[in-house]
């Protein structure tokens, strides 16, 4: 029995790890900077399996890196501003329930800190890491539905973006 627990309590430390070594793996299809007048907010990065991007239904990774201190307020906005745009925030009910989800999970950031989103299987996932000095990423709350997860992503990748820019680097395009 006491084995048994050993083996069990390996087996939920160990989950997260493996699951981000899994996307961890996966090809760059490109990587983009948003910058602000003269100033760069973040620095991302867009990995799949194989390393094309054929659309929002197929795992992907959005790693950002961000450059400057952004409040979790802050970033809840910009969320807020970017679902605006698409109109995302009319036509889904449940998306303000979904930026006080985003307010409850994320943190506030620093120059170094990585804030991560893993669609696999369906589902999404958040990531976070401080600085690129701390060897791993952990799991930030529970994994999310698939209409929030295309939502979500939809900020960088809709072709309807507000940085047609960014998305075609992001997706593999001139830079």
């Amino acid at each position: 029995m006491r084995s048994a627990l050993i083996v069990l309590l390996l087996l939920v430390i160990l989950t997260p790890v493996t699951h981000a070594a899994d996307w961890l793996s996966w090809r760059k299809v490109g990587d983009a900077t948003l910058t602000w007048g003269p100033f760069s907010v973040y620095t991302s990065q867009l990995r799949t399996p194989d390393g094309q991007y054929t659309g929002p239904g197929q795992n992907q990774a959005l790693i950002i890196t961000y450059k400057r201190d952004i409040s979790r307020d802050d970033l809840v906005d910009a969320t807020r501003d970017q679902w605006q745009a698409l109109g995302i925030l009319k036509r889904e009910p449940q998306s303000e329930s979904w930026l006080r989800m985003l307010h409850s999970l994320w943190p506030d950031v620093v120059p170094g800190t990585q804030l991560v989103f893993v669609f696999d299987d369906k589902q999404g996932q958040f990531w976070y890491r401080a600085s690129a000095t701390q060897k791993t990423f952990t799991p930030l709350g529970p994994r999310q539905s698939e209409a929030f997860s295309t939502h979500f992503l939809a900020i960088w990748l809709d072709p309807n973006t507000q940085y047609p820019a960014l998305r075609q680097q992001l997706i593999g395009g001139e830079k």
